[in-house]
């Protein structure tokens, strides 16, 4: 029976995987780390994650201990020879890296990045690139983190070249997958002209001798004066272009690539006559950084007005400018492609366009039919992008082998039938036969239609043009415009039933035209047309109207307080009137109906605006004290009166307003009557009024009154008196 082999141990394995990495490190040889993985026990899972850890423990010590980073880079060398060997995982060296990194200062940190870039080609091979990528990119983020972009430039650009290098162009981490541009790229200049330097002499300062600090040119080095003057004109258009390459879509509008053009011509224009800066000064500068050991680095851009003649004249300022005209134009100009074939590239309703999308994982930008541009733009990965923009260069050089194309006149009325709703007949067209159908626009007054397709196809397709051409017609049927509402119905009821069985007839009524219009498949619109044509008719034979001219100072009498004498003639008559609004100042009033209730209701109403005209209203001026015996009591005289003149109105003022008018309305002869018999009463009155005052003490008024007032009336019917009161003071 052979003997059963020992059990892995943790504890006793890391303390010997620990102690190895000791005798290593000061070795500097991994032979002790390859002996004693080799006797340790256990599976090599479990010795490998042991010794991933006795790499951790050691470099804690050693960070602990202040060690120097000469000993931290000897552990991770250690680390990175043992992932070669195959005794730890292949993601230590970076785990090492990010725990170092983050607890040294940075002055140290430096010196540990130096041996990063330097190992650039190890992490780039197969054994470390996958397990490592994506630490180095996470460490590298951190690292960015902690640095300053204005104090720590160099490093932080040291780090972004590393990536650079580190990373493929098809890293998706590395790429604007979705063509975003960094709109918070703003460059900021001088845009007050009024605090401009440019063009100012400063003589004071060239008198005085003033120095010239490192990177500047002296007076020996100075560049050949350009033909056009750098003033602030030319400084504000030159950095105003950086908006464009910022944003490069404003360049598809028409005023921005106007001003666009007009500033480049002119920058470009100095580029051309502004020499360049003497090549032997620049190397002599170059060769002068470097034996300075210097490090050189661009800001983004220094838009000072003093530096503008000196990056006018910089090869490698102008080179940067230059490289952002490229992009642009790139971005700008994309796959050019005829406007005509833009329709075979998308397919019939976009599905082919939208395979090729599908399959490369690329995005393809298509001008629509209303813009006039021809380029297609992609969007994606490398790779992805060549493939779809291969595909599609293949459809467009097939298409134009082995199409031609046809001319056909087609009334301008009947395009639309073509085109369809949302251009669905022009996609059902192409789709069927593989021919496309070019309309001309809405505003051009060209009935031309062109087919373009295979030779074989476009008999098929022009076939389908002229049947959806024709398969829509517009057709009208005489009706008098007072009728249009009752054709439609109350609420579009009488409209809804022919709507309902026909859906797609348009019925339209034109105010004031004597016409029906109809539009929509033949067979449907012959079919709304007979209907209309019958309602028209049946309208006619029992509806009636009548015009009528009334004064429209007396039309809101005739309607009455909220349409009630109107109401009342309408559903008496079962007839509609129409009086115009007040704004209209029109006298014409329209009823429409039964023939027998239209005259009904004329005669009402004209009966009533007669009555009206020789309505009138007169003040009668009676003092009030007269105005209760007038009144009489309980209104018994006033209702004779008013029984004697049916037609006249008598109002009394209200006694607390003290009034003496009293006015009287109603049709002038009556009214006339009426003041005479009025004015009459009131002298008998004036003639009758001859009044004395009793003195009576007050305890006995009610005496004199009597029950219920008998006492007094008895006194007033036997001495014929029109008074006879006790006063109240």
């Amino acid at each position: 029976m052979s003997p059963t082999p020992p059990l892995f141990s943790l504890p006793e394995a890391r303390t010997r995987f620990t102690k190895s990495t000791r005798e290593a490190l000061n070795n500097k040889n991994i032979k002790p780390l390859l002996s004693t993985f080799s006797q340790v026990p256990g599976s090599e899972n479990e010795k490998k994650c042991t010794l991933d850890q006795a790499f951790r423990g050691v470099l804690e010590e050693e960070i602990i201990n202040h060690s120097s980073c000469e000993n931290v880079l000897a552990i991770i060398s250690l680390a990175i020879g043992g992932v070669t060997e195959g005794i730890c995982t292949a993601s230590t060296p970076f785990v090492l890296l990010g725990d170092v990194l983050d607890c040294l200062p940075l002055d140290q940190c430096d010196t540990i990045f130096t041996f990063v870039e330097k190992n650039v080609a190890t992490w780039k091979s197969n054994t470390f690139y996958s397990a490592g990528k994506n630490y180095l990119l996470r460490m590298c983020n951190d690292l960015l983190r902690r640095l300053s972009k204005s104090q720590n430039t160099v490093f932080c650009g040291r780090i972004q070249l590393f990536l650079a290098r580190l990373f493929p162009l098809s890293e998706k981490s590395g790429l604007n997958l979705q063509s975003q541009f960094n709109l918070e790229n703003v460059t900021v200049f001088n845009t007050n002209e009024q605090e401009s330097t440019l063009g100012q002499k400063h003589t004071e300062d060239r008198e005085e001798g003033m120095d010239v600090e490192e990177g500047e040119m002296g007076d020996e080095e100075a560049p050949t004066t350009c033909s056009i003057p750098i003033d602030y004109n030319l400084y504000r258009k030159f950095w105003s272009l950086q908006d464009y390459f910022r944003n490069p879509v404003q360049c598809y509008e028409k005023i921005s690539w106007k001003t666009f053009l007009k500033y480049s011509e002119e920058v470009l224009a100095v580029f051309k006559s502004y020499k360049l800066d003497d090549t032997q000064a620049s190397r002599k500068k170059m060769e002068e950084l470097k034996t300075g050991g210097e490090h050189v680095y661009f800001a983004k851009f220094l838009t000072s007005e003093k530096l503008m003649d000196l990056q006018l004249s910089d090869s490698n300022f102008r080179r940067h400018i230059l490289l952002q005209y490229l992009i642009l134009f790139q971005y700008l100009k994309g796959l050019e492609v005829e406007k005509a074939f833009h329709p075979f590239i998308a397919g019939p309703y976009n599905r082919l366009v939208g395979e090729i999308m599908q399959e490369t994982g690329t995005r393809i930008n298509i001008p629509p039919p209303s813009v006039s541009r021809t380029e297609i733009v992609f969007t994606g990965e490398k790779e992805q992008l060549a493939q779809a923009v291969a595909r599609i260069k293949k459809i467009y050089e097939e298409k134009k082998k082995k199409t031609t194309t046809i001319a056909v006149e087609v009334k301008k009325s009947q395009h639309k039938y073509v085109i369809g709703p949302k251009g669905n007949s022009l996609q059902e067209i192409l789709e069927r036969t593989g021919v496309s159908v070019e309309i001309p626009p809405s505003d051009s007054i060209s009935e031309t239609v062109i087919l373009r397709g295979e030779p074989e196809k476009l008999g098929q397709a022009l076939t389908e043009v002229y049947a959806k051409a024709n398969s829509f017609t517009v057709s009208s049927v005489a009706a008098p415009s007072w009728l249009h509402r009752f054709i439609i119905g109350k609420k579009g009821q009488n409209l809804a039933k022919i709507t309902q069985q026909m859906p797609k007839v348009h019925i339209e009524f034109t105010e004031g035209e004597d016409k029906i219009t109809l539009e929509g498949p033949t067979e449907d619109v012959n079919v709304a047309q007979e209907q209309i044509e019958g309602m028209v008719k049946d309208l006619i034979n029992r509806m009636d109207y009548v015009e009528i001219n009334i004064d429209h100072k007396f039309h809101r009498h005739l309607i009455g307080k909220s349409g009630a004498n109107i109401n009342r003639i309408k559903d008496q008559y079962k007839v509609s009137v129409r009086i115009p609004p007040d704004s209209e100042k029109s006298n014409l009033i329209r009823i429409e109906g039964d023939p027998q209730g239209v005259q009904q209701a004329k005669r009402e109403l004209l009966e009533l605006a007669s009555r009206m005209e020789n309505e009138r209203t007169k003040d009668l001026i009676i003092e009030q004290r007269f105005h209760r015996t007038i009144i009489g009591q309980k209104g018994e005289r006033i209702r004779e009166i008013r029984d004697k003149f049916p037609e006249v109105i008598i109002n009394f003022p209200d006694p607390a307003q003290k009034s003496d008018i009293v006015q009287l309305r109603g049709p002038k002869n009556e009214v006339e009557k009426c003041t005479k018999y009025m004015q009459k009463m009131v002298a008998d009155l004036v003639e009758n009024s001859y009044s004395i005052s009793v003195p009576i003490f007050k305890q006995f008024h009610k005496n004199i009154i009597g029950k219920g007032g008998a006492n007094i009336k008895k006194i007033r019917e036997e001495s014929n008196l029109q008074g006879c009161l006790p006063s109240t003071s």
